[in-house]
This record gives structure tokens, sequence and C-alpha cells, in this order.
């Protein structure tokens, strides 16, 4: 079953003085991180693997006179029982799989950081 989800968006002014909330980048980060984490989540559990918690970070970088050039997942993972190899490669999968990478893929550099928390 299809999902359509919608934002609505005022500006008030021109492009430099004017005001209207967040910036698109800002809103392109939000989407990334929100859409890699449950990815990312879901991967691990259809490995047999039962995420504790995930914390994601997008950074996008906007570039003047070029436009949106890259997002930059940074995700440290509590996952109990799993080995570094194996969570780098549910989290790459996760990165490519992800439906807002496809949407950005070909038209952006994606990056990935990931780290898996030994902590308790």
């Amino acid at each position: 079953m299809a999902a359509i989800s919608r934002a609505d968006a005022v500006w008030e002014g021109d492009l430099t003085s004017g005001r209207g909330g967040t910036s698109p980048e800002e809103l392109i980060a939000a989407a990334h991180a929100a859409c890699y984490s449950m990815a990312f989540s879901n991967g691990l559990a259809k490995a047999g693997h039962h995420p504790e918690r995930l914390n994601t970070t997008a950074e996008v970088e906007f570039v003047p006179g070029k436009g949106i050039v890259s997002s930059t997942i940074t995700v440290r993972g509590h996952i109990h029982g799993i080995d570094a190899a194996a969570f780098q490669k549910l989290a790459e999968e996760a990165k490519d799989g992800c439906p807002v990478s496809q949407a950005l893929k070909g038209n952006v550099q994606l990056n990935l950081k990931a780290e898996l928390d030994h902590t308790h």
C-alpha cells in the first residue's frame, strides 16, 4: 500500500530578507536520518539482531551555485550480539536501501560513518 506524506510551506519576503521556518536542506537531513534509522533497524531485525538504540545524524551540504552536493549519515548503534563487521555490512546496506537514499542517489554523494557502541 502506498503512503502519501504531505508538507506545506509559507515564505514571506525575498530570499535574503524573508522568513519561513526551516531550510529545505534541514528537512532533507531530517528525512534522511529518520529513513536511514528505520531501514537500518529493519535490516538488523531481518538478520536476527535486536537493535536497542540507533542514534543517527544526517548532514546535508549545500554549495551556492551547485546546490545540495552530499548527505553524510553518522550512526552509532547499541546492539547486543553483533560483531563490527556485520554491523558495518548492514549499515552500508541500509544506506543504499533507504528510500531517501534512493531518491538522492546519482544526484548527491552519499557518505556513511557507522560506529558500534560497546558500552553497557
